[in-house]
């Protein structure tokens, strides 16, 4: 199968450049997978399309202001030249306490060896390895509130179809209201319609909810650069399952009741955990799968996301879960219909 069979035309106007004033405001166009029928509904409207005992799984993982701006200390280079200049780093992920991947750009100029300073000296690294497009790894020096200068320094890592500067207010609106736990460079977007009343609407009509956590990474950023579907390879992405989230899982599988994933993050990770048919049990790990059609699901019944880029593998994933030629002509209406698309955009219930 070719990555180009999951392109569509998409004009750019509507790639959703700010979010709405109501977050569960946002349209939603509902496709059932059995009859390939679809329905333009509203994401407040959920709540009611829900069945008492489902269990509604979200990604509470927390964005970080990711991207920060440095200024290279001097590397003193074979011909005698130091060089000097700022860049953006785009912290990506963590890989121990003071170990981080990255994207810097400009990358072709930053070398192995080369000293970065963030905010007057507030954060300093050094660049350990260096990888393909842009991708460097990079050790901190020990600071006591990593966190901390981090969010004091750093911008909201607003995609790059997002033709503007961060603001303050994205802050807020690039962040679900349930997150938590601090490691993501870029929001689970299905989980940005939902508000502390709409979450409350699903308890009252017996949904169930539990969090695990996905922390969104590198890979996000990157496009898919090869032909075949089958040489797709993702990075790897860290993700934790609570004892109490285990449990809830396992018994909605042990009574038949239906899994609904909020966003392809919590698709990842729930797949991921349940291959080969396995109990869920409470753990931490990275996974880097990739999902396809012809994947054959074991865990999700019904699936919320957000309209995704053409060519992306989170297109392939949800016309895995959907069948490729339904989810294309739901995506042609969305298109004929005006909807919003991508972060700040409009979402998409399958079931």
């Amino acid at each position: 199968m070719l990555v180009s069979e999951f392109d569509f035309d998409l004009p750019e106007e509507l790639i959703a450049q700010e979010p709405l004033a109501d977050r569960a405001g946002a349209r939603m166009l509902v496709l059932n997978r059995a009859t390939g029928t679809w329905q333009d509904r509203r994401f407040r409207e959920l709540p009611e399309m829900l069945r008492p005992g489902d269990l509604l799984v979200l990604n509470d993982s927390r964005v970080i202001p990711a991207r920060l701006f440095a200024h290279r200390a001097g590397l003193r280079t074979q011909a005698n030249h130091v060089v000097t200049g700022r860049v953006q780093v785009l912290l990506a992920e963590q890989m121990s306490e003071w170990e981080w991947k990255a994207l810097v750009r400009p990358g072709r100029k930053v070398l192995t060896g080369e000293r970065l300073e963030f905010g007057d000296g507030a954060l300093e690294a050094e660049v350990i390895a260096h990888g393909e497009f842009g991708e460097r790894t990079l050790r901190f020096e020990p600071v006591p509130d990593f966190f901390g200068a981090v969010e004091r320094l750093g911008h909201m890592p607003l995609p790059p179809y997002i033709h503007r500067e961060d603001r303050a207010g994205d802050r807020e609106r690039y962040q679900t209201v349930y997150a938590r736990e601090h490691g993501s460079v870029a929001a689970p977007t299905a989980g940005l319609h939902f508000t502390p009343e709409v979450l409350g609407e699903f308890r009252a009509r017996g949904v169930e909810t539990a969090s695990v956590t996905l922390h969104v990474g590198l890979g996000t950023f990157q496009p898919v650069r090869v032909e075949r579907v089958e040489d797709v390879r993702l990075h790897a992405e860290r993700y934790t399952i609570s004892e109490e989230t285990a449990a809830a899982l396992n018994a909605a599988r042990r009574e038949g009741r239906r899994i609904v994933a909020a966003g392809t993050t919590t698709v990842r990770t729930l797949e991921h955990c349940a291959l080969g048919g396995a109990e869920f049990v409470a753990h931490s790990g990275s996974t880097s799968i990739f999902i396809a059609p012809g994947f054959e699901f074991c865990v999700v019944g019904a699936l919320l996301t957000n309209f995704h880029l053409p060519q992306s593998s989170l297109l392939m994933l949800v016309s895995a879960f959907a069948g490729r030629e339904q989810v294309l002509r739901a995506y042609r209406h969305a298109v004929e219909a005006r909807y919003r698309f991508f972060s700040y955009g409009d979402c998409m219930f399958v079931e």
